[in-house]
């Protein structure tokens, strides 16, 4: 029997990305919250499973799990039934690798934690004019992106989907999307909402991240 457990809070994109995959697959897993505000991460129970001491960490029969890309990569190609989620077609494959890439150093390193790190975890007020700039960047991307295609990565739904449906709404709630603007990318966000575990492995933890920012009062720096 499948013994899963996966570690870390819901407001994280790359916990909710993980919760998306599992959902997907129809894994049982135990959730277990990490207060990162009480810096729970850094006790020595914690650095014992992750000594990077980042969330979300997996658990799987005595065997630990980090980075929400390496993670979900991995449930898919042990516990799926197919590999329509991570194909195993070399090219197919590559394209996905790509896009999670893209997701991990471009839009959270770049986009969501430029800003909520320093807004959520050290009270700053005004943030450079830049980090706005980047994340409109990344909205131009990912438009480009979804040129002919229903999902991110082709077609199909991916673990690239779960990946990036997890940090681009996230990032509207720093940088709101121009709908307007950004047709293909509302189409595809709406799209992933119709899917059955959506609200209860992503949606709610966005939900939750709205007022931790806005009770900030941050503003970004004016021209």
């Amino acid at each position: 029997m499948v013994k899963l457990t996966l570690y870390g809070i819901e407001i994280s994109p790359p916990v909710r990305a993980v919760k998306l995959t599992l959902a997907a697959l129809n894994l049982p897993y135990d959730f277990v919250k990490v207060d990162l505000m009480g810096r729970a991460h850094l006790l020595p129970d914690f650095l014992k499973k992750n000594p990077q001491h980042t969330v979300p960490t997996l658990e799987d029969d005595g065997h630990f799990l980090w980075d929400s890309h390496a993670i979900i990569a991995y449930l898919v190609s042990k516990y799926a039934d197919s590999d329509s989620l991570y194909p195993k077609d070399l090219l197919q494959r590559a394209v996905v690798d790509q896009r999670l890439h893209f997701e991990s150093g471009v839009v959270f390193a770049n986009g969501v934690r430029t800003i909520s790190k320093p807004v959520l975890f050290f009270n700053q007020k005004v943030v450079p004019k830049e980090r706005k700039e980047a994340i409109i960047e990344i909205y131009d991307f990912v438009e480009t992106f979804l040129k002919d295609h229903d999902y991110i990565a082709g077609n199909q739904l991916t673990i690239a989907d779960f990946s990036l449906i997890s940090t681009i709404p996230s990032l509207d709630v720093l940088v709101a999307i121009d709908h307007a603007k950004y047709v293909r990318i509302s189409a595809w966000i709406k799209r992933l909402e119709q899917l059955p575990y959506y609200e209860e492995a992503n949606g709610k933890g966005i939900k939750e991240l709205i007022p931790m920012f806005k009770q900030t009062n941050f503003t970004f720096e004016s021209d």
